[in-house]
């Protein structure tokens, strides 16, 4: 019987976490990145293990190419690749370093590339590729410049491996909402965000990893981006 492979990086935590675990739960066994979130790492293999699927860990600082190409090194075939690595630094286009914007576009949109281009090499029966982008790819968020460029310009990467990969490999984006309260934003800002959302609510993990679900089983979409963001997109 053939095991079914997924790699999820910034699996450690948050919605890399909750995609890991939504894999597993579907039968995949699971290669495991991270970045410095070894002791969350452990806990999350533990947390896979229990649910008698086999985790790979696997560190690895995919701003680096070098270490791209080690990662992918640890396995020979893949069924799915997630895309959920990612950095939010905060800064107005006045303030932002050249080096957090560099940082910035080397993980969110350069890493995702090179991972795409040398899975789709071992996704040999065919697979499943998932960007994990932003809703605030649609919007202008002055105080976030280089991560709304880099999750727009990822959504467009999507569109273009979809065409270029299909039809043996399927490549498709979720553009998660409010979900997890990101470090940078303070608790009276975050509520008063979650306040301008249609439904009034943050997401649930659940609802956005739905969404990986759907993707697996209907074969038939390719280059889209899913948007779970409660209405947000709509003020």
């Amino acid at each position: 019987m053939s095991t079914s492979l997924a790699l999820v990086t910034g699996a450690a935590r948050r919605l890399g976490k909750a995609f890991a675990l939504t894999l597993a739960r579907a039968g995949y066994d699971i290669v495991l990145h991270y970045r410095f979130s070894e002791d969350e790492a452990l806990q999350t293999r533990s947390e896979i293990e229990s649910l008698s699927r086999r985790v790979i860990l696997a560190q690895a600082d995919l701003t680096q190419p070098s270490q791209i190409e080690s990662l992918l090194s640890t396995f020979q075939f893949l069924d799915v690749l997630v895309n959920s690595a990612a950095f939010m630094p905060r800064g107005n286009v006045d303030s932002l370093s050249l080096e957090t914007w560099n940082a910035t576009l080397d993980l969110n949109l350069r890493a995702p590339f090179l991972l795409a281009r040398e899975c789709a090499k071992k996704m040999t029966d065919g697979g499943l590729i998932v960007n994990v982008t932003d809703v605030g790819a649609q919007k202008a968020w002055s105080r976030y410049p280089s991560y709304t460029v880099s999750k727009a310009a990822l959504e467009s990467l999507t569109r273009i491996l979809a065409r270029a990969l299909a039809p043996k490999i399927r490549v498709n984006a979720i553009a998660p909402g409010f979900v997890l309260q990101s470090e940078v934003v303070s608790p009276e800002e975050w509520e008063r965000l979650v306040g301008r959302i249609p439904l009034k609510r943050p997401a649930r993990t659940d609802e956005i990893t739905s969404a990986l679900e759907f993707l697996i089983h209907n074969q038939y979409v390719t280059g889209q981006t899913i948007i779970v963001d409660g209405g947000y997109s709509l003020i």
